[in-house]
This record gives C-alpha cells, sequence and structure tokens, in this order.
C-alpha cells in the first residue's frame, strides 16, 4: 500500500482483515496537514443523484460503525442533511433517495427556517435526516489502528520514490531499500500521477488548493445538519457551497474553486479574496455565524475531469484517486472496492475504471 489517507487506510483494513500481508507506507506522519484527509470534519450524506453513490454511501456507513465498534472510536454523528437552492438539483436527490428507500423531506424556506434558525433558505429544501458528519483525523486514525490490529504493517515518514513494475511482481523504492510485492495499491492522492504517471495512463487529475474557512457561533454543534447550497439566480456560485458544524466552528467552503497547485509547492497560506467571499457569504445565508470571525484553513482536492473516481487495476497496480472534494465519506467501500480488484473478484462499477468516459462535467458531489 502506498499512501496513509483515508482511502488508503481503508484499504490497508481490508486486505489485513481477508488475510492479506500488508505493508503500508505513508510519505508523512499520522494525522499530517499535506493532503486530503485531515481535519475535524467531514459530511457524510447519501443525497446523490446517481444511484452508485447513493448505494455506496450505504455501504460506507455499515462500514464507519463496524470500524466504530471494533476500535471503539466515535468518528461518525447523526445530524441530518439539508441540499437548498437548485430546484432541478434538489428534484434529482429527492428522486435517487426515494429509489433508495431512504427517508426524505421537502420544505419551503419558510417552514426549514424555525429548524434550522443558523442558515438562511433558498428556493426549496430537501432534508435527508441519516446523513452527518465525520470527524477525520479519529476517522484515519481509527483506521490506522484497526489496520494493524488486523495485521498490517505502517510506515509512516517513509517516502517512495519510485514504483516499477516487473514481469511478475512490482518494486517500490524506498530511500534504503526496495520492497518487492505481488501487488501494490497506489492511494496516493495529489502525488498518484508522480508515483505511476509513466506507468499508468490516468486520466487527468486537478489539484488544487481550497480554501474553507471555520466561523464561531452561538449556536450548539447539534443544532447544525450538514448543508449544501445548489446554484441559483440569487447565488451564482460555481459548485456551490459546503457547511457543517465541527468542534473547530462551523466550516464553510467552495466547492472546487481553489487554484492548481504543485502538492510539494503550495504555500498553506489563505487567500484573502477567497476568505472574503466566505466572509460575504455567511453573512447573506448564514445567520447563525459571526462572519467577521473566519478562521481559514487550506486544504487539497485532487480530482478527475468528471469528478467521479478512478478505481482500476493495471497488471500489479492498483489504482485509486481522484476522491477529493467528496471522497471522505465513502472510506470503508472504497477500501472493500479495492480488495476486490487486488483479489481480481470484479465489483468495481465501471463509472470508476481508466476506461471510462473523463469529460468534464458538474461535480458528483
Amino acid at each position: 500500500m502506498v499512501g496513509g489517507g483515508v482511502v488508503g487506510a481503508a484499504a490497508a483494513w481490508r486486505l489485513a482483515a481477508h488475510g492479506h500481508h500488508v505493508t503500508l507506507v505513508e510519505r508523512f506522519g499520522l494525522g499530517h496537514r499535506h493532503g486530503a484527509s485531515h481535519g475535524t470534519s467531514r459530511i457524510f450524506r447519501h443525497a446523490y443523484p446517481d444511484p452508485t453513490y447513493v448505494s455506496l454511501a450505504a455501504r460506507a456507513l455499515a462500514g464507519w460503525l463496524r470500524l466504530e465498534r471494533q476500535t471503539g472510536e466515535a468518528v461518525y454523528e447523526r445530524t441530518g442533511a439539508v441540499d437548498h437552492g437548485d430546484p432541478v438539483a434538489i428534484r434529482q436527490l429527492a428522486r435517487a433517495l426515494g429509489d433508495a428507500r431512504l427517508e426524505f423531506q421537502i420544505l419551503n424556506p419558510t417552514a426549514a427556517g424555525p429548524r434550522w434558525p443558523g442558515l438562511r433558505f433558498d428556493t426549496v429544501v430537501l432534508h435527508h435526516p441519516q446523513a452527518g458528519r465525520l470527524h477525520a483525523d479519529r476517522a484515519v486514525g481509527a483506521l490506522w489502528q484497526a489496520a494493524t490490529s488486523a495485521g498490517a504493517v505502517l510506515r509512516p515518514d517513509t517516502p517512495v520514490r519510485a514504483i516499477r513494475p516487473r514481469a511478475d511482481r512490482v518494486e517500490v523504492v524506498l530511500d534504503d531499500e526496495v520492497l518487492r510485492p505481488d501487488q501494490v495499491v497506489v492511494a496516493g492522492g495529489a502525488w498518484t500521477e508522480k508515483l505511476i504517471g509513466r506507468h499508468v495512463r490516468l486520466p487527468a487529475l486537478r489539484t488544487t488548493q481550497e480554501q474553507p474557512a471555520h466561523f464561531p457561533s452561538d449556536l450548539a454543534a447539534d443544532r447544525w445538519p450538514a448543508f449544501i447550497h445548489h446554484p441559483t439566480s440569487d447565488f451564482d456560485m460555481v459548485g456551490g457551497i459546503y457547511g457543517l458544524a465541527s468542534v473547530d466552528g462551523v466550516k464553510i467552503g467552495e466547492h472546487g474553486t481553489g487554484p492548481v497547485v504543485d502538492p510539494d509547492g503550495r504555500d498553506h497560506l489563505a487567500d484573502p479574496a477567497g476568505v472574503e467571499r466566505l466572509r460575504a457569504y455567511a453573512r447573506a445565508w448564514v445567520p447563525g455565524v459571526d462572519a467577521a470571525g473566519a478562521d481559514p484553513l487550506t486544504c487539497l482536492y485532487t480530482t478527475t475531469p468528471d469528478h467521479h473516481f478512478v478505481i482500476d487495476r493495471v497488471g500489479p497496480i492498483t489504482i485509486a484517486a481522484g476522491f477529493s472534494g467528496h471522497g471522505f465519506k465513502f472510506g470503508p467501500a472504497l477500501g472493500e472496492l479495492v480488495l476486490d480488484l487486488v483479489e481480481d473478484r470484479g465489483g468495481v462499477p465501471d463509472l470508476f475504471s481508466l476506461r471510462s468516459a473523463r469529460a468534464p462535467s458538474g461535480s458528483a458531489r
């Protein structure tokens, strides 16, 4: 295994639990801030227009609950979620939830406002009560713990210098040794192209530095659902806005609007213009926070042109990439898809294949 973020850690857990000899090498230490799996908050939701993601979310939730039972670590909290804005998007989400027999409600802004006083609503509101939030740092730590308990060997602070496929196995070159496993799983996030781009024809992976911020609020965390604002004529932000409560405050972020960066050369510095846009959004649409109190942070997105994941295998190399922006919630299920590939059992949706069309589209979120 190369890469110890949420997907790599989940894959290491599932592979080790199924009897595979697993060594996970991670360039940085546990809990590092250089990639896309850190922090205190991620949205968990089933509400996607594509049934592939709806069913994958159900599989993932079962995995998160199993992880909690196995490790004793609380990583998931059910809070519900609200989508509002574009009526077409809301209808698509409601149809997908209904087809999956998942509970939902459609409300108008007048009815929704008293229930969630921290938010101002636009046009129409979809409430999905089975949604919630994940504590990212605790979740990744629990996945590492579960992988270790299952027999995986974890090697943090271990950069991979090269990956070289051979006739019957693969070489993973470290600073002071060469590992020669039968197979390698690469879940390298923003570093995927650098690690295997010479050997695997990948779709264009775009890495951006994103600019969310935490805002203080006098409302208790349990008064906040996760929320997504889909663009309308009154709110024309491309990609929309997401948010949720966390121990650090109410997190608000634009979706996929940051500049393209090299993961080895980014500055981690807040973008003043981006922070001001979030303050302006909070003033207009999130009355339950102190808009002036924005505490910015940065993170990486690595996405494909169509925002769908890449989960596929080429010879001894299994690739798991392009998850940023909406992949964290699926962690345990993605680990199981990697297991299916390693064991050559199929089961991975064609949507995630390297052969899938990768024309740009709207966000899968």
